[in-house]
């Protein structure tokens, strides 16, 4: 009897509080749990990681001089295009980008990558939707 793999696979809900919190160690802990990494059972072909909601995005840190130094680029496609912000203009206008970029180039570069990320739940706020947490992480 052929089971259904995606029933089989136990997802839990992680909240994190981002407040104080590095980018980078916060980032590496949520790229794990996305991947799936901490079970005993990982695959790096299968999905199996679990839901993670951050609360107090506003609330990120970063070491050294890389408040003023960091910068982010996006680039439209056409010449003379780049548009750079650095990190305390990204962060005053939406801190969720930084950490969801940050998560992002941390994650397989594949086709897992877009289902990983769809379980990650990012507020400003304290406040999140979900009315089930199976762990939460100080």
């Amino acid at each position: 009897m052929a089971q259904n793999k995606r029933t089989m696979i136990d997802r839990k809900y992680h909240l994190f509080d981002a407040k104080d919190k590095v980018l980078g160690r916060l980032s590496t802990q949520i790229a794990r749990l996305l991947m799936g990494k901490h079970k005993v059972g990982y695959a790096p072909h299968i999905d199996g990681g679990d839901f993670v909601i951050i609360i107090n995005s506003d609330g990120l840190v970063v070491t050294g001089k890389k408040n003023t130094d960091k910068m982010y680029h996006r680039f439209s496609g056409y010449p003379g295009g780049i548009t750079s912000i650095n990190f305390e203009d990204q962060m005053k206008k939406d801190s969720r980008k930084i950490l969801w970029q940050a998560v992002y180039n941390m994650l397989p570069k594949n086709a897992l990558r877009g289902k990983m990320l769809r379980r990650l739940h990012i507020n400003k706020g304290g406040e999140h939707e979900e009315k089930i947490i199976h762990v939460t992480h100080e």
